[in-house]
């Protein structure tokens, strides 16, 4: 759900009211996974607030350009988060080494259904990579890729530090994600923080960053069947929607927000019991279709 123009929001008997100038209107708090605050021109009341975050709804602030800017996260989204936070510390770096490559060959693989769904030769590539990733792709076969992965999908010409309305829609998108698993990270009782492999002392958000990966291509995708000539407000609520779709994980069906759930606690478990074969990886079977992607 997103609130665009001027309103104030307020909680009452298990919903959430919407005043504007026009109307009111009343959701149930059930029926919200996501909350995007994309205007500053909107007020909030505390016991709102609250609500929201005892019952894990992803709330994303956005800036005066209505670009994601922060999220709602919970001091103790865990009943034992300090004990969480002990055996964060403690993660074996053996362990967070074979999870990252695990992450790394994900999200390769990802990229790699991204560019076959596009019919660009240049996924036989990417599957060349993946079979030359290393223990913590210490051969950074993940920025091999990204280079071939990018040229191939939007042009020779193009590049992530360039401002345009592609690279535009992706950091949206990418921020989506990334405080979806922040908040994640925060509700399983973990420090966003202490990264697996993201470690710089300046992001606040190290795990999430490494949480994400392997789910940009999803991102890629929406923006490549998008092909925005502009990156306004619908160009944005239609990444907005892209967590509402459905997913494979686990050998079952999931809205995109469960699976990064899923996945996410795969993750925390494979680093306490340092055991690779308990992650769970979303698939990607990305099919094209004339109004809409299916993932």
């Amino acid at each position: 759900m997103a609130v665009t123009n001027r309103a104030k929001l307020d909680y009452k008997m298990d919903y959430l009211v919407v005043r504007t100038e026009e109307a009111t209107k009343r959701v149930h708090l059930s029926e919200i996974s996501v909350l995007l605050i994309e205007s500053t021109a909107v007020s909030l009341t505390a016991y709102l607030l609250c609500e929201l975050t005892r019952r894990k709804i992803d709330v994303i602030f956005c800036d005066e350009k209505r670009a994601p800017y922060g999220t709602l996260a919970p001091f103790y989204g865990s009943h034992d988060t300090s004990m969480k936070f002990r055996s964060q510390i403690r993660w074996n770096d053996t362990a967070k080494a074979s999870v990252w490559t695990e992450i790394v060959r994900a999200k390769i693989s990802g990229q790699a259904a991204v560019l076959k769904a596009m019919n660009c030769p240049e996924a036989g590539l990417l599957e060349t990579y993946i079979l030359q990733i290393q223990e913590a792709d210490s051969t950074n076969r993940e920025g091999h890729a990204a280079k071939v992965y990018f040229n191939a999908l939007f042009g020779m010409s193009f590049s992530r530090s360039v401002d345009n309305t592609i690279n535009a829609a992706l950091n949206y998108g990418y921020s989506l994600i990334l405080s979806a698993f922040a908040r994640e990270a925060a509700v399983c009782g973990y420090a966003t923080q202490l990264g697996i492999f993201h470690d710089n002392m300046f992001n606040q958000f190290n795990l999430a960053c490494d949480l994400m990966e392997p789910f940009r291509p999803f991102v890629d995708y929406e923006v490549k069947l998008m092909a925005p000539e502009k990156f306004e407000h619908d160009e944005k609520m239609k990444l907005v929607r892209l967590l509402n779709h459905v997913v494979m994980i686990d050998g079952r069906s999931h809205y995109m927000m469960n699976a990064m759930s899923i996945y996410a606690k795969s993750i925390f478990d494979a680093l306490g019991e340092r055991d690779i074969s308990l992650i769970k990886f979303p698939c990607y079977e990305l099919q094209i279709h004339e109004n809409d992607s299916v993932l």
